[in-house]
């Protein structure tokens, strides 16, 4: 097993064709996370991580897929204990499996389609400004910048960037403040040629205010004016909703396995 360098990813790019998945683009085209593969040529298997994201792609029963699946990602670049590994086929979800056991609990994530010509700016302008009072809507400076990482629940709205100049250069994200307190969100998680994979979340004291609705708006109308494509994958229904009412359509059901870490388990 060996990592690839980012000049080298493309040559991966062929065990993960037809997977229509922004994070993925993200690692191939060398903006973000790290590659890894069987270190043949050409790669048999191969994984990519992002974040708590882990993709398997190729020839699941290869020698070495099972040291990918091992691999997790380090400790910190993710603030949480759950890694998410998500299997090309069945093949790559018995694989996991039979290393894990238990701890590979699974789940199921929701995609929506990539249609860039879906979106209702009218509508997405209304949604913007429609907020309750004592709350503003801002874009993401360096000083909200700095509340995410000290915010477990906003943390991933930067934390793939890795300075605030990264972030100001590549991504880019909204805010909602209820005074000097962080109470919603939508980011760039991550960036791709041509798009960003959203981030959204609402601090739970301030949720069913519609603060993630003004908040997306605004970033998919920049991203509208800046030639980009918000894209969004939906970690549960609610976000499903959410979505559909900005303007997405529900594309398929996909499966993931949510692996807690051990601390007796030492990251490769």
């Amino acid at each position: 097993m060996i990592k690839v360098a980012k000049e080298y990813r493309n040559l991966l790019a062929p065990l993960f064709e037809g997977w229509e998945e922004t994070l993925i683009w993200s690692c191939l085209q060398g903006e973000m996370g790290t590659a890894w593969s069987d270190g043949k040529n050409p790669p048999r298997a191969a994984q990519i991580i992002i974040g708590d994201f882990c993709f398997f792609a190729g020839d699941a029963a290869s020698v070495e897929a099972e040291a990918l699946v091992q691999n997790l990602p380090v400790q910190h670049e993710t603030r949480t204990s759950t890694v998410l590994f998500l299997p090309q086929d069945e093949a790559w979800a018995e694989l996991i499996v039979s290393v894990y056991g238990k701890r590979a609990q699974r789940g199921v994530r929701y995609a929506t389609k990539k249609e860039p010509d879906v979106f209702d700016r009218e509508m997405l302008e209304s949604f913007r400004y429609t907020l309750p009072e004592h709350y503003r809507l801002t874009h993401i400076d360096r000083e909200i910048y700095d509340i995410t990482k000290q915010e477990d629940w906003a943390f991933d709205f930067c934390s793939q960037f890795e300075s605030f100049e990264d972030y100001q250069n590549r991504g880019a994200g909204f805010a909602v403040m209820c005074g000097d307190e962080l109470a919603a969100g939508a980011s760039s998680y991550t960036v791709y040629h041509g798009g960003i994979e959203i981030e959204i979340d609402t601090k739970l004291s301030h949720r069913r205010k519609g603060l993630a609705l003004a908040c997306a708006s605004a970033l998919i109308l920049h991203c509208l004016d800046h030639g980009l494509y918000p894209s969004w994958d939906a970690a549960n229904l609610a976000s499903v909703s959410l979505a559909e009412k900005l303007g997405y359509h529900f594309s398929h059901e996909y499966p993931y396995f949510a692996i807690e870490r051990e601390e007796t388990v030492s990251d490769i």
